[in-house]
């Protein structure tokens, strides 16, 4: 196998330079360049404060994502009696029981529609099932109502806010001009969606016909693939397949 090219792969994800998937990536010998398309911020937390606090409200909890486990983290140490716990994908698991929580679902596939597909599978269906599901600002509908439309009750509360990030816009096309970027990573749907409203529609698209896109799950290649990307798919939802995908990829073009 061929050594990995002197060119840079770009992180899209709200993650300092020394990031866990920054990490991943030098320690398999790739050049990195932070670009964070998206800034996530805590939102109040009066709301979800609120609803983790009412005892016997709700039957189980969801998790999509590790910022919804830090949000609820922030506030409990650990969750209300007699409260399940699911959670879209072991990588968000994996964060709840190194707190020391129990994870009751997690689907073999990270992604909403499978978690929806595992209530599902539960005794009855799901039907009159009462959830909690803190969420980002910008969460995408198909958990919430998937779970609806099997006679869920869902109270979606606001977790976290996802939005845009300072981005060095000319940094970032003086470098696409330059061919510097051997590949760009991304971890979620909103990272594809700032990144191209940022740079804009002619250097996102130059951006990622020269360099190839690494998506950390089917949810994120979507929203690739609607704006014409096809995207190379890690094998599991978490930052080291997304490491591991791109490391295959940039020596394989090497």
């Amino acid at each position: 196998m061929s050594a990995p090219e002197s060119r840079a792969v770009v992180v899209t994800r709200d993650e300092p330079t020394d990031g866990p998937l920054s990490r991943e990536l030098r320690s398999r010998g790739l050049t990195v360049l932070n670009w964070p398309a998206v800034s996530v911020t805590p939102a109040a937390p009066a709301a979800l404060r609120a609803a983790l606090g009412a005892p016997g409200q709700f039957d189980w909890i969801v998790f999509a994502s590790r910022h919804a486990v830090a949000a609820v983290l922030e506030l409990r140490s650990e969750p209300p009696p007699g409260l399940k716990v699911a959670a879209v994908g072991h990588a968000t698991a994996q964060v709840l029981t190194q707190r020391g929580w129990t994870v009751d679902l997690v689907p073999e596939e990270a992604n909403a529609a499978a978690l929806v597909d595992a209530f599902a599978a539960l005794p009855g269906g799901g039907a009159g099932l009462r959830v909690l599901y803190p969420a980002s600002s910008r969460a995408l509908p198909t958990l919430a109502a998937g779970l609806r439309q099997l006679g869920c009750a869902v109270e979606q509360v606001e977790a976290y806010h996802t939005g845009a990030a300072a981005l060095d816009v000319e940094d970032c096309r003086a470098r696409i001009a330059h061919d510097e970027i051997a590949a760009v990573t991304f971890a979620s749907p909103s990272a594809v969606d700032e990144l191209a409203q940022a740079l804009g529609t002619q250097d996102f698209g130059r951006l990622l016909r020269a360099a190839p896109a690494v998506a950390i799950g089917r949810t994120t290649a979507r929203a690739l693939s609607e704006r014409g990307v096809d995207a190379v798919l890690a094998a599991s939802a978490t930052l080291a397949a997304l490491a591991a995908a791109t490391h295959r990829l940039v020596t394989s073009r090497a």
